[in-house]
């Protein structure tokens, strides 16, 4: 009898899940692009557990990027980012008609390279995206510095770290605008949904709840105005209700997720693997090794579905024209890393399994 495929991403779903989503079916109120009801509970209730001041909830995380950026006048401006992440990142960007500065990474970590970063900022430059790779948390303090140093602003890319830390406070409350995706396959898990954590001034925050509904405003009943551009970029009740159940155990599903991360970097055999560390989410759990199709058709042949994250942004056919940035460090590890199933559905027999037939295919 042939083994059941270990997955790569599993979302945990529970009967509270299951409840709530009923729940709204039957009451009929599934959405509303101005943001009551489960979204705005939701919104309230994750500024709460990130330390931030303010959130708007959006349909997914490539829209809370996009949104975020709109807010900041990037015409012709230069952004920089790594490559090595997912092309939302980079699309955002593009979106808002900027420039994008391609930055290396750091070989340890894979998330932005602090040398590289201020080595490529110029008087054009004017946003940094770090993006917590894997949910390790990036170097916010030396990122900050810069920040300041040469006036620009930090939008981070949370989209792996939702319940990650830096410097004892949770990423979300760090930057002035922290964006997070919830995915199905990410640590907190929707059928679709996003946020971006403020930790800005009012006016922003209220300006893109505007801007999530096609630019609606002064709603009153059934009058209404549109004072600018916007988006149908809304989160839909459900995806929120699921989102409040999921936010109340994401401690707990983050802690098997640091577990597993603790069993590899102590038993694989590797010396090119994602450091341990307690603030990291570990959305993903990363190793680099040789021959990499060879290795993941032995782990496919194990019943282990495994991953490529990411192909660098640089490398594809329409970034390429658009950059000449040098990334030694990200063309060597895109070449070698591939991603190990990490998430709260693994068994220890599971994991045990895992740590065996990657030391036994090296």
């Amino acid at each position: 009898m042939k083994k059941k495929m270990i997955k790569l991403f599993d979302p945990f779903v529970g009967k509270e899940e299951l409840m709530e989503s009923s729940k709204i079916l039957k009451s009929k109120f599934w959405s509303s692009g101005s943001g009551i009801g489960n979204v705005e509970e939701f919104e309230n209730k994750f500024s709460n557990f990130v330390g931030c001041k303010n959130s708007v909830a959006v349909s997914n995380g490539t829209a809370a990027l996009h949104l975020a950026l709109s807010s900041l006048n990037l015409e012709k401006k230069e952004v920089l980012l790594p490559s090595l992440t997912f092309v939302s990142t980079a699309h955002a960007a593009m979106y808002n008609n900027a420039k994008l500065k391609f930055v290396d990474v750091d070989e340890k970590t894979l998330c932005i390279d602090i040398n590289d970063l201020e080595n490529k900022i110029t008087p054009k430059s004017s946003v940094i995206i770090p993006v917590h790779f894997g949910g390790y948390p990036c170097n916010l303090e030396k990122i900050h510095k810069l920040k300041n140093k040469y006036k620009i602003h930090v939008v981070e890319d949370a989209a792996h770290a939702c319940g990650a830390s830096y410097k004892g406070k949770r990423i979300g409350s760090h930057s002035e605008m922290v964006c997070f995706s919830f995915h199905p396959v990410k640590n907190l898990s929707m059928p679709n949904g996003g946020l971006i954590a403020f930790n800005s001034n009012l006016h922003t925050v209220n300006s893109l709840k505007s801007k999530r509904w096609c630019g609606i405003a002064n709603r009153k009943k059934f009058s209404y105005d549109v004072e600018s551009l916007g988006w149908n970029y809304y989160l839909n009740e459900i995806s929120a209700g699921i989102g409040l159940v999921q936010l109340k155990r994401l401690t707990k599903l983050n802690k098997r997720r640091l577990e597993i991360a603790k069993k590899y970097n102590k038993f694989l055999n590797l010396e090119k693997k994602m450091p341990y560390s307690k603030d990291c989410s570990y959305h993903l759990y990363w190793i680099r090794v040789k021959n990499r199709n060879q290795f993941m058709k032995k782990m496919s042949d194990e019943c282990i579905e495994t991953g490529i994250h990411y192909r660098p942004v640089h490398t594809m056919s329409f970034y390429r024209k658009k950059t000449e940035d040098v990334l030694p460090i990200t063309n060597l590890v895109s070449n070698e890393i591939v991603t190990l199933p990490i998430h709260p559905n693994l068994s220890d027999f599971d994991v045990d399994y895992i740590i065996k037939k990657v030391n036994n295919s090296i």
